[in-house]
Order: C-alpha cells, then structure tokens, then sequence
C-alpha cells in the first residue's frame, strides 16, 4: 500500500478507506512546573495515565490492537525511551507493541502523530498512538540547553550554528524588535490568553480532554512539627496556570526578563509545564472493520514542518501554515479554527499579523480558549496538548471543518498540521 496525498478541498472532506483518523485524543491537566499539581509526578506517571485512559475510552479496540506508539519528549533522560516503553507494558498494553520516541523539540507531539499516521498512511501498521510527555519541573536543569557540546561549535563561524543555542527568551525579543510588535501589544495578547482560558475552564469546556492524574506528594518538612506529617494523595484534574484576573494592566506592571530594556515577560509569555498527551489513530478501513465508525472524532490530514532563522525561530508558523496549505491544495479561508501555539505573545502575534488572521483572532477563531501563554508549554506534550483541545473545540460545532494546529520550534523550525472535523 502507498500513501496517496490528498490534495483539495474536496478531496480532503471525502471519506476514503486510507484516512488516517482519530478514535480519542487526550491529555492530562497543564501544570506549572515546580510550583503545580505535579511538581512531584514523573513524565512517563503522566504519559501512564493517558496511555490507561486510551484503553478505557476506547474500551473496543483491544490493546493487541495498537501496534506501535511514538512518544514525543525533549527533556527525559535517554530520550525517554526506557521509561515510555515501561509506562506502556505498565497500563496494560502487550509486548508486542512497539514504542520508540522522538524529539523535534516544541514540535515533538505532533511529530509523534504524524509519525503514525504516516506508517497507517504506508500500510505498515493499522493502529498506533501518538503521545507526548515532559516534566519541566524534573529536567529543565539545564534550561534546554546542552551542557556537553563541542567547542568548535559554541565558537563557530557560522551566525546559525551559533544561535542555535540562544535562549528562547532573547529570539522573542528579536522578533519584537525586527517586526515592531509593541510591549502594550503583547501584553495585551497575553491576558487575553488568561481571559480565554478561564472562560473555558469556569465553562468546563476542557473537561472532555482532561484525564485526572492522582498523584502522592510528599510530606512538606517542617522544623516546628515534631511528629512526621504523612504524604499527601491529590487528584489532578485541571489546568493549574491560568490567571483567573488577568488584565493588560497587571501584565504591565511585570518586568521584563531576557533584556533590561527588553519586552518579553513573564506575563506575555509561555509557562514551563508538564503534562501528557496522548492520540489513538488508525485507518478508516480498520475503524470500520472493528466495528468504531461511531468513534471517530477526527480525521488527521498531514502536515509540513520548515526551517527559519535559529534566532528568530518564533516565526516559524508564519512559513509552515502557508506551505501546508499549498501542499494540501486549500486556501486560508477554508479553514474554521487555527491553534497556533504561544511561546511567546511577540512571536504568535507576528504570525497572526503576518497570517492576515487579525479578524480571525478577535472572532474568536485563533486559540479560542487560550493558548500557552494560559495553559502552559510542556515541550514534548504541546503539540498532543493542542491536537486534543482542536478536536474538542471542533467537536462542539461552529468552527467549520477544518482545522490547523501550527507551532514555532526551538533551533529554528516551524511545524503545521491539518485536522478534519467528523
């Protein structure tokens, strides 16, 4: 069997028996790194749960079913392999699933489902899952950033090799300062993130794509107690970064980070998280010999990944949409919601103006219920995070039949991808 790209709208809303669909999508809460709900939880405890919670919304399809599960992550130790594929013969899945994991840094998740969906796509397989995973609270020591590396390289002649390495936080503010976007400007974008976010929260619009995690966290030590406190078991079951009353004045009173003079903040950008996130898809075909047609949620297009310039990685949506929707045969018009990922207000709102998705994002149409900014940006978890909440947010109506989930990615890259609403 070889794939076929399906190009054009109506190509694409077709239903063909090689569609590589969604049967779930879900992920755990987003919490703040050192400071939430699972400071004290491991990556692959978080992948775990999603992984369970697969097989108990999919209560059909037998675990000998899935034959291959990729897991994106950027920060585990050996790559989170070891643990990913213990995590998965833990829940309940056979030996004779296979597990490996990838890493294309923020893009990691999203390159774990298009992984598996391209092996469905080549008969190779009929069923996988792809997931993300990332503690930030346990591996973000280093800042992301490698502490063995080759001389020759931290001293290159070559700007882009160079730049590679450049904290996150200094490309955000050459992006603000290259393409005018103003302090007042991102702020403002990032309490509106909070705002979305806790409207859908307090309206419980999340909930469908959340698995609870109960986690143990241990005794707090205490020089005044004389007698050891116990640990303490807590059920995780919401996102715990939103600013509930966030407004552009409390973003402005926040200094800057990166830069004295700079325009990034805390506030107006994306918080370190963790969290999970995990996708069942297979062919159309199997879904209905299984007897699932019911079950599909979704139907996952393809997608595109392009490079930028390392220090200017923030831009990165702004070159991968337009190439996806020239791969896919599509115009911008034709699609109903678009998830572009925050790591930082100066960088999403260069790619909405540079989009032309203005209008698109004061009607609610960009990020309708917050972006990253709000919920967090557990590396490895974030493009399983935002494929889950597209299909959720799609799945309710209103948003038309198409949708695009895109994402910056550190060293210069950016990644998009196309999701059919069924």
């Amino acid at each position: 069997m070889m794939a076929q790209l399906q190009k054009g709208l109506k190509n694409i809303l077709h239903k063909h028996p090689n569609d590589v669909v969604f049967l779930s999508a879900l992920r755990t809460p987003i919490t703040r790194s050192y400071k939430g709900g699972f400071r004290n939880a491991y990556p692959e405890q978080m992948l775990a749960a999603v992984l369970r919670a697969t097989l108990t919304q999919n209560s059909n399809v037998p675990p000998s079913a899935v034959q291959d599960v990729s897991v994106g992550t950027v920060l585990s130790e050996l790559g989170g392999s070891k643990a990913a594929r213990m995590a998965l013969n833990h829940v309940g899945y056979p030996s004779s699933t296979s597990l490996y994991t990838v890493n294309r840094a923020c893009a990691s998740s999203l390159q774990a489902i298009t992984t598996i969906a391209d092996s469905i796509s080549v008969g190779r397989i009929d069923m996988g899952i792809g997931a993300g995973m990332e503690s930030m609270t346990k591996n973000y020591g280093s800042k992301a950033v490698p502490t063995k590396l080759w001389p020759e390289l931290r001293e290159s002649p070559v700007k882009d090799a160079r730049d590679c390495i450049m904290p996150m936080g200094i490309t955000s503010e050459n992006v603000a300062e290259r393409y005018g976007i103003s302090r007042a400007d991102q702020d403002a974008f990032g309490a509106a993130s909070h705002n979305r976010a806790s409207k859908a929260q307090q309206e419980g619009l999340f909930d469908k794509e959340i698995v609870p995690v109960t986690v143990t966290n241990p005794p707090a030590e205490s020089d005044s107690s004389p007698t050891p406190q116990p640990a303490e078991t807590v059920t995780v079951s919401k996102d715990d970064g939103i600013r509930h009353n966030a407004s552009t004045g409390s973003m402005a009173k926040l200094k800057p980070v990166f830069k004295e003079t700079g325009t990034t903040t805390a506030g107006n950008s994306s918080q370190i998280s963790d969290g999970a996130a995990a996708a069942l898809l297979c062919r159309r075909s199997t879904a209905v010999s299984l007897g699932l047609t019911s079950s599909i949620i979704g139907k996952f297009a393809g997608s595109i990944v392009v490079g930028v310039a390392p220090d200017e990685m923030g831009i990165g949506p702004a070159y991968a949409i337009p190439a996806l929707l020239d791969a896919m045969g599509i115009r911008e018009e034709d699609v109903g919601i678009w998830e572009i990922n925050e790591a930082f207000a100066s960088q999403a709102l260069y790619c909405v103006r540079e989009l032309g998705l203005e209008k698109e994002l004061e009607r609610g149409r960009v990020n309708p219920r917050g972006g990253a900014i709000a919920l967090g940006h557990p590396l490895g978890a974030t493009g399983g995070r935002m494929v889950s909440t597209i299909l959720s947010e799609m799945g309710g109506g209103g948003f038309g039949e198409l949708g695009v989930v895109s994402m910056c990615v550190g060293t210069g890259m950016g990644m998009a991808g196309l999701i059919i609403r069924e």
